[in-house]
């Protein structure tokens, strides 16, 4: 019998989820698991007190994901990984073709198939979507969870428009497989596949293709900035003010230290050190 470990965050989907969690074991155990289902404590590592589990399975958003990943990895463990996305913009599941469903994603992690997926790695912790710095990226930390539920990513657009108003240009050393650069940067993002934040930002990336995606968005006058950024959202063409860069490593250093977000929670501190876990990520997605 597969020994299954639900972790679930109870505030994930508007407190929707604790609501669901009951049907969700139920799905597992008629499939013949035993469920050990458990609510995150943001205090502590889940996987200290649970031994001989078969199948990890995360109920909650990016965050959520985020939390559990770190907690297995500095753990040592490299167990099958399920997603029950139910967060704001969940860009992971959506990137691996979940359901928003909670039943339908919890029959599609019991018969589905693996998949070795990337994450990113900086400064010793995980990432599963992205890692950013600068403006519009603490937005979710600084967004209330009343407007994430109520106005989905645009409650994230409206708080970053606000973020324009102070932001602050950070000069930048970058190192990554092509070479290195000096730039002037106001956004940056270090990105897993082709989403983030509800929104595409470039095309023909993917969960396994071994490399991540990082878009700068450079110094300019508040208008050019804002243009630029709406060009390259709508069009993903870099101009002048937007710099693309894949490549399977980064390096950044600065004389400022800005604070940093990693899917959705407080990241590491500079100097950053980012690499791509190539197949870092053992993930149960749909057949198909």
């Amino acid at each position: 019998m597969r020994r299954v470990l639900v972790l679930y965050n109870e505030n994930a989907g508007h407190g929707r989820i604790g609501q669901k969690i009951d049907r969700i074991c139920a799905t597992f155990a008629d499939g013949g698991c035993e469920v050990v289902p458990r609510p995150l404590r943001f205090d502590e590592n889940p996987f200290e007190a649970v031994s001989d589990v078969e199948l990890v399975v995360a109920c909650g958003g990016d965050g959520t994901l985020n939390f559990v990943v770190n907690a297995m990895k500095s753990r040592g463990l490299d167990l099958p990984l399920g997603i029950i996305p139910s967060g704001t913009a969940n860009d992971f599941a959506r990137l691996l073709g979940l359901s928003d469903d909670a039943v339908t994603a919890a029959r599609d992690i019991l018969y589905g198939v693996e998949r070795r997926v990337d994450c990113g790695r900086v400064n010793g912790q995980w990432f599963v979507n992205i890692f950013s710095f600068g403006l519009f990226t603490t937005t979710s930390q600084h967004t209330p969870d009343a407007a994430k539920h109520r106005v989905g990513k645009l409650a994230y657009l409206f708080e970053g428009a606000k973020e324009l108003l102070h932001r602050e240009t950070i000069p930048l050393h970058v190192r990554c497989d092509e070479g290195e650069t000096d730039v002037e940067a106001v956004m940056v993002l270090v990105f897993n596949g082709e989403t983030a934040g509800g929104f595409r930002l470039v095309d023909g990336a993917s969960v396994e293709d071994g490399a991540l995606d990082c878009v700068i968005l450079q110094k300019q006058n508040d208008l050019r900035t804002l243009y630029s950024a709406v060009k390259y959202l709508s069009d993903r063409v870099p101009d002048m003010g937007v710099m693309h860069i894949r490549s399977t490593r980064f390096e950044f250093t600065s004389p400022l230290s800005p604070d940093t977000d990693m899917d959705g929670q407080a990241g590491a501190n500079f100097p950053l050190s980012i690499e791509c876990e190539a197949g870092g990520l053992r993930i149960i997605a749909p057949q198909g």
